[in-house]
Parts: C-alpha cells; structure tokens; sequence
C-alpha cells in the first residue's frame, strides 16, 4: 500500500513538472469524458420521454374494433358483420387468462355537456371501472375514479378531463361533488383528470371528455353493442400470441375464419413499445459512438506525450533496469501513469458532467427531447470507455519503455 502511495506522488510531481503538458493532456479527457456521459445522458432521458408519451394512452394496452368478414367459411358469405357486447366481453376474460384487464368501451358524439351558460360536446365513454388503470388515467387529489359500485348500482357519476373541467367550471374552482348535465340528465363529478402527456389517441384525447360508468351508459342511450374494447396482457412480451388466441376464440364463437384479419382490427401498442426500445437502443448506440470517438482523440493525444515521456526518461529507464528492475516493472509504471492522468481528467470531466445535467434539467425541454439523466448504465459505460482507453494509451508506450536496450538507454 505504501508503495503504491509513493509510486502516485512520483508520478505526481512528474505531472507537476510539466503543467501545460498534462493540463493539454487532460483537456482532451475532460472534454471526451463530458460527450460521452452528456450524450448518453440525453439517450436515456430521450428513451424515457418516448416511451412517457407513448404510455400517455396506456402501457401494454390493445385497441380493439370489430369489422365484418371478408373471406367466405362454413356456408357463411363475406360482409358479415361482427358484433360484440358487454358479454362478449366477459367470454373473452374467461377464455384468454393472459388477459389481465379488459373493458368494452362506448361512445357518444354530439352530446351537450354543460355547466350553467358552458356548454361543450365532447366524447363521453362509458366503461368498466379496470378501464381507468389501463389507460393511464389518474385522479387529481381529492377525486376519485369510477368503482365497482359505481358500475353496480348504475350510478350517475361522472368522471372529467382536466381541460373539459376548466372550461366547464373555471381553473380555480373545485368541482369535485359538482353536477354537469349530461343533455338534462344531472352527473356528480367524483373525479377530475390528472394532467398528463398523450400525443396520442383513438377517439379523442381524455383531457376533454367524459368517463361515466359503462352500466349507466347503457341504461341511458341504450347501446348494446360495444366500439371498440380495451384489453391489457399481464406480461407486454406474449402481446402477439394473445392477439392470434383472440381471433381463434371470436372466430370460433362468430363462424369466421381465423385467418380473417378483417374481422377484427386491433391497435396492439406493445408493437410501438418495442419500436421505441429498438429506436432508442439505435439512437444511443449511435450517441455513444460519437462520445467515444471523441474520447479516443483524447487517448491518442495521451499516448503521443506518454511516448515523448519514455524518450525524455530513456537514461531514468536504463539505470532503473541496471540496477535490477524488471520489464513488466517499468510497463506498470507508465500504465499506471496513464491511469493516473485518466483518473483526474475523468474526474473533473464527470463533475463538469453532472453540474451541465443539472442545469439543462431546468429548461423546459422535458416534453419534446426529455432531460439527460446520470444512471448507473451511464456510469458504467462511460468507467468501461475510459478504462479500455487508459489502457491502450499507456500500453504501447510502456511495452516500448520496457523494451530498451539496458545499455543503449545508458548511453542516452
């Protein structure tokens, strides 16, 4: 240990002796050091802004509308339209346990919905309670979503968009315990929309509408055939084959080819899941290569002075292996000499880093590229970079060093 002490404060003072060369050095560490965590830093906070957009509609969630058929099977013509109800439902909860959720969905367009003189037509839905965790729809505080007793008792309760609510009752107001009238009929409010990212949608987006319990729907404007449903799989990954169970259990219940795509048509957003890891692992390999071209600028620039260094200490060499020191010696000591000098610059290059990530994290760029963020796969990518690259620049130099001739060195 003592040893190993004395050996940094040698190489030390050799830095010191030379402060424009090691801090010239060093620069190009920094600066190599700084791209590589900075870039992978927007790689990963780019990834989780994507995928925080996407699952703004929903996580592992599939969309599904029924069709008509388009292929003849069993003395049946094309054309056939499929039809699907609340029941229909619950046979396909029964039959597909990979299913964890699932919820019919209904639709009204047209509707006044109105406060007093406020009057808005948005998209009221009527769905089961489990629809709201599936979308991703959250209360504010103080709210609630609509529950089981809701759905049983066939309750007019109403569930709004935060947007919808604001011009409906002013932004400042409460509306929790409030009616809106649905056409004449009075809805309490229980649950206002926690404002969220939703680039995207199928009907509109949940900011605006309305969320009243899927029995109440029914009972109110008397539909009894659902457009579309909603299901959730327990695991994202088994997202295809459960799409391929659905067509065999509806088709084998409709008479209708499995085969028939049209039958169905299903909006499977564990598809786009896996496109965005696919785009942000590209995007980050792409980033990374960048910062670690930039970091073997800095390597090269380091193995250039750590062969000027071996010439300058060519007869310091040949008198330390006079007197018995060994190569692989004096290899360690200009590795490690290397190291040494990665290790500052790493240092002072994380630190820039991290004070650079902290100050970009207070612009306002979280909803279009997201904010960088310093993680441990960051971290460890950037040690592994920088090891490898401390290595190869003190490598060569040292194997060099420790290949000169004893007596040539001493003529030096």
């Amino acid at each position: 240990m003592n040893r190993m002490i004395e050996r940094i404060r040698e190489i030390l003072l050799h830095l010191k002796q030379y402060k424009s060369r090691t801090a010239m050095t060093m620069f190009g560490i920094i600066w190599g050091t700084q791209t590589v965590i900075l870039l992978l830093a927007f790689g990963v906070g780019v990834r989780k802004s994507m995928s925080k957009n996407m699952h703004g509609m929903g996580e592992g969630i599939s969309i599904v509308w029924p069709g008509s058929t388009s292929i003849p099977y069993e003395g049946y013509g094309r054309g056939r339209a499929i039809r699907l109800t609340h029941e229909d439902c619950e046979y396909i909860r029964r039959e597909i346990p990979e299913i964890q959720r699932i919820s019919p969905e209904y639709h009204k367009w047209g509707m006044a919905v109105h406060v007093k003189d406020k009057i808005q037509r948005p998209n009221i839905a009527g769905c089961l309670p489990e629809y709201g965790p599936m979308r991703n729809i959250w209360p504010q505080a103080g709210g609630r979503w609509l529950n089981d007793k809701d759905e049983a008792e066939n309750r007019r309760v109403a569930f709004v968009g935060n947007d919808l609510k604001d011009f409906l009752f002013g932004a400042d107001i409460d509306a929790i315990g409030k009616y809106i009238y649905v056409g004449d009929i009075p809805f309490q409010v229980v649950g206002v929309l926690k404002k969220k990212i939703q680039p995207s949608s199928y009907s509109a987006r949940d900011q605006d509408r309305v969320f009243i319990p899927a029995s109440t729907f029914r009972s109110i404007f008397g539909y009894r055939y659902v457009n579309p449903f909603v299901y959730q799989v327990a695991v994202p990954a088994m997202g295809e084959p459960v799409r391929d169970k659905l067509y065999r259990v509806l088709a084998k219940k409709f008479k209708f080819d499995p085969k028939d795509k049209e039958t169905l048509g299903i909006w499977d957003t564990t598809s786009t899941d896996k496109f965005i890891a696919d785009f942000t692992m590209g995007f980050n390999i792409f980033l990374g290569v960048i910062g670690t071209i930039t970091l073997i600028v800095g390597g090269i620039g380091l193995a250039n002075i750590m062969y000027v260094v071996v010439q300058e200490r060519t007869r310091e060499i040949g008198i330390k292996r006079s007197v018995g020191a060994r190569r692989r010696t004096i290899m360690g000591e200009f590795i490690s000499e290397a190291f040494v000098i990665i290790g500052i610059g790493a240092f002072i290059g994380l630190v820039q880093a991290v004070i650079l990530i902290q100050l970009i994290s207070m612009l306002p760029i979280e909803d279009f590229v997201g904010h960088p963020e310093l993680n441990l796969n960051v971290a460890f990518i950037t040690i592994c970079i920088l090891g490898s690259i401390g290595f190869l620049s003190g490598f060569f130099p040292a194997r060099k060093a420790s290949q000169l001739n004893v007596v040539d060195c001493l003529r030096q």
